[in-house]
């Protein structure tokens, strides 16, 4: 059973790439319409979470190197980062204040309690620091898990809408990609090239680091 859950995963993901390079609509992106297949598959079929990670375990391990290999798009784009530095930098700085701030703004108007309020605003961050981020914080570990997932999903379906209608660079792409929807919007950033590609994990990346200084920060001022 392990073997056919891991086997279901790549088999969807590839059948869903190939139908996504066909007709190319946000809605198609492959990270989401794999998730959407698998979560139907295993609801039909009766089988638990557990049961499909003791195959899909060997997918998740791999996540690790993945992010390791965003260093080769940027040290080929060393001299673009070093020349943009400053501007990355701030770029990132107002994406991470605007991310928090829309967090809070969306969690005030939903009526949402204290605790899920601090779970939401560490969304856009990469998922390995929202999680201590938002229990640092107050917020819910797990249930930051789920929002950083919404945030993506919903920044890679909305991302080609803006760039149709806003005049983006390729630089200009990656920092938002980066910014607003952490691992998800670098994989989408891959559709745009290797300079946006480099530009997207950097964003990432500084996104994390700066949110987890940023967000006890705003908690505090605040005063949530």
């Amino acid at each position: 059973m392990a073997f056919i859950m891991l086997l279901l995963t790549i088999l969807t993901f590839l059948l869903m790439g190939k139908i996504y390079s066909e007709y190319r609509t946000p809605l198609l992106t492959p990270v989401l319409t794999t998730v959407a297949v698998v979560v139907a598959v295993l609801l039909i079929s009766g089988v638990s979470y557990k049961t499909y990670m003791e195959g899909a375990v060997w997918i998740d391990r791999l996540l690790g190197p993945a992010v390791v290999a965003l260093a080769y798009p940027m040290y080929r784009q060393r001299a673009v980062l070093k020349k943009h530095f400053l501007p990355i930098v701030v770029s990132v700085i107002i994406g991470v204040v605007t991310a928090f701030g829309s967090g809070y703004a969306m969690a005030k108007v939903l009526g949402l309690e204290r605790e899920l309020l601090l779970t939401i605003l560490p969304k856009s961050l990469t998922t390995p620091i929202a999680v201590p981020v938002a229990s640092e914080i107050g917020g819910i570990p797990s249930m930051a898990v789920a929002f950083t997932m919404i945030a993506g999903f919903t920044a890679i379906l909305t991302s080609p809408l803006f760039f149709r209608y806003i005049s983006f660079g390729d630089r200009g792409k990656g920092i938002a990609l980066g910014t607003a929807a952490h691992g998800l919007g670098t994989s989408k950033a891959v559709e745009y090239g290797e300079e946006t590609v480099s530009m997207s994990s950097v964003a990432m990346s500084l996104a994390a680091i700066i949110g987890s200084f940023f967000g006890p920060f705003f908690v505090w001022l605040l005063a949530i």
